[in-house]
């Protein structure tokens, strides 16, 4: 492809897009908490996958607000857990799945005065929408074709959507681009409404998956998410757990050290490309939502060739040499092929 671009959203404070939403979520709660109400914030909670805790817990810890995350317990990342541990929020460790989690806080802040700061509330969404805003002005206001975002929850794709729109209504620019949602094949509740004809939604039991901040399988955002995508003309693309870590280690290959949620969008672009969709000239941006720091024991197995059923056809291991100048010489003679 001749216009391929990818907009980096992992590089912020916490490492994942989720610092955009979160920080104007928190500002806001800081503001309200200062004002007199009827009912009092006395600390703001989430369910989280992974990096949403991770965001919560660091600028509530930044504007002394107490933070409660409901993780699902051995299904994040050990970066992913240590970060709100770090930042001293009260982390519940819960022995159920992303959805059990969501449903538990909603409990909790209905009964308990706690603030929900899941994507459920359009404040993150405002946040979190000015990463369409970058992309445009980044662009000198020329519109991208395609916006490809990987989508568990499915509030990012809408809070792209909300970007893309509030600037065409404010005429600078005078269209929108068309959006793509990927999603993880072992976690793909909005790819199966997509492939009836938006006629047969059913929720689902996550499977588990490498791109684990989107394992979700009854997202609170699936309304929002088909708004944005019939509005934009929009698609939705599944990528199997083999793709998405391909795409993400040939990702790796360029420079770029992607995680595997940003693998399943490349995976997805792929797929529009080979299928004749998305065309070689087509002005195409892959949302990169979080870093791949947060992933690294993926990228061990991976490149061990230590996942099951997984070719692992990028893999690079480190290679055991004896500390004599003719065995180095050997394997770099062997692996390096007359290229130096």
């Amino acid at each position: 492809m001749n216009d391929l671009w990818v907009k980096q959203c992992g590089i912020s404070h916490t490492g994942s897009f989720k610092d955009l939403g979160m920080t104007a979520l928190v500002s806001q709660v800081n503001r309200l908490r200062r004002a007199p109400l009827s009912r009092p914030i006395n600390g703001v909670g989430c369910a989280s996958t992974g990096d949403t805790s991770a965001a919560l817990s660091a600028y509530c810890a930044a504007a002394g607000i107490p933070a409660i995350v409901f993780l699902p317990a051995d299904r994040i990342s050990l970066q992913q857990l240590i970060q709100p541990i770090a930042n001293g929020a009260t982390v519940l460790s819960l022995d159920t799945d992303f959805d059990g989690c969501m449903r538990l806080i909603r409990e909790v802040t209905a009964e308990l005065p706690i603030y929900l700061a899941n994507s459920l509330n359009s404040l993150r969404l405002e946040g979190q929408k000015t990463a369409a805003i970058e992309i445009l002005q980044q662009f000198n206001w020329q519109v991208p074709d395609w916006v490809i975002i990987p989508g568990g929850n499915l509030g990012n794709i809408y809070a792209f959507y909300k970007g893309f729109e509030m600037c065409r209504v404010l005429g600078l620019v005078d269209r929108v681009p068309r959006l793509v949602c990927a999603q993880a094949a072992n976690a793909n509740p909005l790819y199966r409404y997509y492939k009836s004809g938006w006629t047969d939604f059913q929720s689902l039991v996550a499977g588990t998956t490498f791109a684990s901040a989107i394992q979700i399988g009854d997202p609170v955002s699936i309304d929002r998410a088909v708004v944005a995508l019939k509005a934009t003309d929009g698609i939705v693309e599944e990528a199997t757990e083999e793709e998405l870590m391909d795409a993400t280690a040939l990702a790796d290959l360029t420079g770029m050290f992607a995680c595997p949620h940003t693998g399943v969008a490349l995976a997805a672009l792929f797929k529009l490309r080979d299928q004749g969709i998305i065309g070689t000239n087509d002005r195409t941006v892959v949302v990169s939502t979080a870093h791949g720091l947060k992933f690294t024991q993926s990228k061990i197995d991976y490149h061990d060739k230590n996942i099951k059923d997984m070719l692992c056809q990028y893999a690079n291991p480190p290679i055991s040499v004896k500390p004599d100048f003719g065995s180095v010489m050997d394997v770099l003679q062997k692996k390096l092929n007359g290229k130096i």
